[in-house]
């Protein structure tokens, strides 16, 4: 028997060790919280091929493609990725696979760092792909092995569907040892994987074959203990709440607890382990999945057993202890007056703000001021998803509308056909080539007069800087090889780029098409690394009239208010970018120290 070694491990990092001890080969993504680090991981291992896609659709493409020739191969990505990839996703149900894919949904109940909470385990039920649910950082690693076996098997795909508290939790995980990884052949199949519709209705057969199979395989991840005429089915992270409470209370032998792994199908032995059961109580994270199942199963069975779900557990946000607990107190019939009573902490606000030297901050800045400089007194950002959505805060107020992955363009597309008004769109630069590209080839074709104002620092910083396309594909040739006949380049930290909006509305206004722009400097954090010395700012106090501007409405972390009401900048905090120094109109901001060599280089190549 082989002695496993335990190490403290997040969970992205124990889903990722689980993939190579499965035999992995291929794996891509796009950078999404809580998914990220699962391809950062990856990525430490040369003997395979991982890579950061342009988007989710490319990432399970990537993946699919290399199931389809055999290989076993993982697609990674947040849950409203799923979103991007699901055409593709829902065909690879029917054609299944000859090696073996493994798709992670990372959700996000509490929408922590999300536009939605979407509960992916739909896509299960709708594609019908299964659904395995972690709940800890170990589940977290054998699950995924399990998801590697059972799409080996039975040649189908299988997500992993993990959560917030999942991915970004740590505990120790025993790992298995690493596997060579299964890599794929040349093999043409053109009589399965070609979905024109003869192909694809026989495929349709083969794939409802799979289903009753993958029902087999998932009956070992249903657990049972304790007895009682009552019970609590519990899926997902879910399980271990139920467990401690029943604990705490002494009911865990009165109670029925069944946990489930897989939701989607939901396996037939749950049904079985309530035949003797008179009431049961569902506690799952977001939607009734298990629930609908159970309760579908209930009456086709002629069964006289009453099912509570969302009814006492509630269907938005994370499931917490404190919620499980006054679900089943109430279920139990217990005293809940106490529970009901209990105070959350007082914890003070947060605001999130943009780091010291981000250059959107400058960006939002000199853009207001070029939009009226362009002679348009009021217009509709329209933003986009990334670190700059943070302008949609005070005092910037620049994202009137933040939806979903590149679709400024296409919103401020539809703002001005309904009310003739010029929008801008806001958009990054790796979200430009994920999804923006088809949108601003839509807006050449239909000859929007539209402001583009891509946000380049060469960086998916909202994720932990990883790479984008743009470090080595020129945005302004993309646009322009897509028809934009206006393009221009601009640095945000200088004033003249108030100059470059104007400009850029102007001609808009003038020739009735898009123009874009492109903001050129990098993320600050990138920037700085590998220097120990920078410049810093200081304020002289001679020159400075405390007219609040610096602080108030550019307000960079390291700029703070004095009680006379004059600016002064925290040398801790202060990286030395100089984006201050034009923003003050009395000349009170200056640099002092020399720039290294390669300063200016880092910022702006």
């Amino acid at each position: 028997m082989i002695e496993l070694r335990s190490t403290l491990l997040l969970g992205n990092q124990a889903i990722a060790l689980a993939a190579l001890a499965s035999g992995v080969s291929v794996a891509a993504g796009y950078p999404g919280t809580p998914s990220t680090e699962i391809i950062e991981t990856l990525m430490e291992y040369k003997d395979i091929y991982v890579e950061w896609s342009t988007n989710e659709k490319v990432a399970f493409e990537t993946a699919y493609g290399a199931a389809i020739s055999g290989a076993r191969a993982m697609a990674c990505m947040k849950h409203v990725g799923v979103n991007v990839a699901s055409d593709s996703l829902v065909s690879s149900s029917y054609t299944g696979v000859d090696g073996a894919l493994v798709i992670v949904s990372a959700g996000d109940p509490g929408m922590w760092s999300s536009q939605n909470e979407q509960d992916n385990r739909y896509y299960g039920l709708m594609a019908l792909i299964p659904i395995l649910e972690p709940y800890d950082p170990q589940s977290a690693h054998d699950f995924t092995v399990k998801a590697f076996e059972i799409s080996s098997r039975v040649g189908h795909p299988v997500i992993l569907n993990t959560t917030t508290r999942v991915s970004h939790v740590r505990a120790p995980v025993k790992t298995l040892p690493r596997s060579s990884p299964v890599k794929g052949s040349l093999r043409k199949r053109p009589d399965r994987y070609s979905l024109v519709p003869d192909v694809a209705r026989r495929d349709r057969d083969l794939q409802l074959e799979r289903w009753e199979k993958i029902k087999e395989e998932l009956e070992s991840l249903v657990v049972v203990s304790g007895s009682g005429r009552k019970a609590i089915v519990a899926s997902g992270i879910s399980y271990p709440y139920v467990k401690e409470v029943l604990e705490d209370w002494r009911l865990q032998d009165e109670v029925k607890l069944i946990g489930v792994f897989s939701p989607v199908p939901l396996p037939d032995k749950v049904g079985r382990e309530l035949m003797d059961v008179e009431e049961v109580l569902v506690v799952e994270e977001l939607e009734p999945i298990v629930e609908n199942q159970l309760k579908s199963f209930v009456v086709d069975e002629g069964l006289h057993i009453r099912v509570q779900g969302k009814k006492l557990t509630g269907r938005s946000g994370e499931m917490t202890l404190n919620r499980v607990r006054l679900a089943i107190s109430k279920f139990m019939g217990l005293n809940s007056e106490v529970l009901e009573r209990h105070l959350q902490p007082n914890v003070p606000p947060r605001p999130p703000a943009m780091c010291p030297g981000c250059p959107h901050r400058s960006s939002f800045v000199f853009m207001k001021r070029g939009v009226i400089l362009g002679g348009m007194k009021e217009t509709f950002y329209s933003g986009d998803i990334g670190c700059y959505s943070l302008g949609v805060l005070p005092p910037f107020n620049v994202q009137d509308s933040l939806i979903s992955m590149g679709s400024s363009i296409g919103i401020a597309n539809g703002v001005y056909r309904s009310t003739g008004t010029i929008p801008v769109a806001v958009i990054g630069d790796s979200t430009f080539f994920h999804a923006g590209l088809s949108s601003l080839a839509n807006a050449v074709y239909n000859n929007t007069p539209l402001l583009v104002v891509v946000l380049d620092n060469r960086s998916t910083a909202m994720t932990g800087q990883q790479p984008s396309p743009s470090e080595n594909m020129d945005i302004a040739r993309v646009a322009a090889g897509l028809g934009v006949e206006y393009v221009s380049v601009a640095d945000p930290f200088s004033t003249d780029f108030s100059k470059a909006v104007a400009n850029a509305i102007s001609w808009v206004k003038v020739n009735k098409k898009p123009a874009l722009l492109i903001a050129k400097r990098a993320c600050a954090l990138k920037a700085v690394e590998g220097f120990s010395e920078r410049p810093l700012a200081f304020v002289n106090e001679d020159k400075c009239t405390g007219c609040t501007i610096c602080y108030d409405h550019f307000t960079c972390p390291a700029i703070m208010r004095k009680a006379n009401k004059k600016a002064h900048i925290d040398p801790r905090e202060c990286i030395g970018c100089g984006a201050c120094v034009p923003i003050c109109p009395f000349n009170a901001i200056l640099l002092k120290g020399e720039k290294p060599e390669g300063w200016d280089r880092a910022w702006l190549s």
